[in-house]
């Protein structure tokens, strides 16, 4: 039973740590989100008079951003730096909480989804950004421009932090066996899911509003990742996990 206790106190304290990781880096991120309203804010009303305030859409080109000065292109090359060490940064998170790569995908998820959600939480409170769920967002930018409703990555970062903490709270008693085919439905669904958010990248990077999203992929790519982690969670036991 101690043995039971401590491992069960592990899996809590590795998502509590998480969870604070990742509360606290969704504020940062918000916050320099209203940074960077400020600064282009005045050359998104430049370019379309008349546009209601934080409307995102359509988005500033490429060359209307060239052409107010290179300081503008300088630093859109260190958002999209910013963007990877992001990544870098939860991967990182997940690192110190993980002893395998289970634990490691599982602490990813939580600490992903966890900022994802915090981050629309504190624009709201910052901004009274987003008006709704559907209101749309450009949610990333390498390599293409991503974007969508809020609510599709709020739904995948739901997703993400149930599935993640399942997986750790399994690593302290049965743990849930990811064969290759389940790792490669995940990667599958992922896939799908970022060709939804880009799949009208041509057309917003012109500069005009974006196509209707493509509600029917997005559900695909979700229904493939969440199956597949479902399978692999509540599929019986044939194989012995060390």
């Amino acid at each position: 039973m101690a043995g039971h206790s401590n491992n069960s106190w592990s899996w809590r304290r590795a998502v509590l740590a998480l969870a604070i990781f990742g509360v606290s880096f969704g504020y940062v991120e918000a916050a320099i989100v209203v940074y960077l309203r400020h600064i282009y804010e005045p050359i998104r009303q430049q370019m379309h008079p008349g546009k209601p305030p934080g409307e995102l859409f359509p988005l500033i080109t490429t060359d209307q951003l060239k052409s107010k000065g290179p300081e503008h292109e300088r630093l859109l090359l260190i958002e999209l730096g910013r963007e990877i060490a992001t990544l870098v940064m939860l991967g990182g998170a997940a690192l110190a909480v993980a002893s395998n790569t289970r634990q490691w995908l599982a602490g990813f998820s939580i600490a992903f989804g966890i900022w994802d959600l915090t981050f629309y939480a504190f624009l709201k409170i910052f901004l009274d950004w987003p008006a709704s769920l559907l209101t749309w967002d450009i949610l990333f930018l390498v390599p293409l421009p991503w974007v969508g409703p809020v609510l599709s990555p709020c739904i995948v970062a739901a997703s993400m932090v149930v599935g993640g903490v399942v997986l750790l709270k399994r690593e302290s008693g049965r743990p849930v066996l990811l064969q290759p085919i389940h790792w490669g439905a995940l990667v599958a669904g992922a896939f799908v899911l970022m060709t939804a958010w880009m799949w009208d990248w041509r057309n917003t990077m012109a500069g005009n509003w974006p196509n209707p999203f493509k509600w029917t992929l997005f559900a695909i790519g979700e229904l493939i990742s969440f199956g597949a982690f479902a399978h692999a969670a509540w599929m019986p036991r044939r194989v012995k996990v060390n």
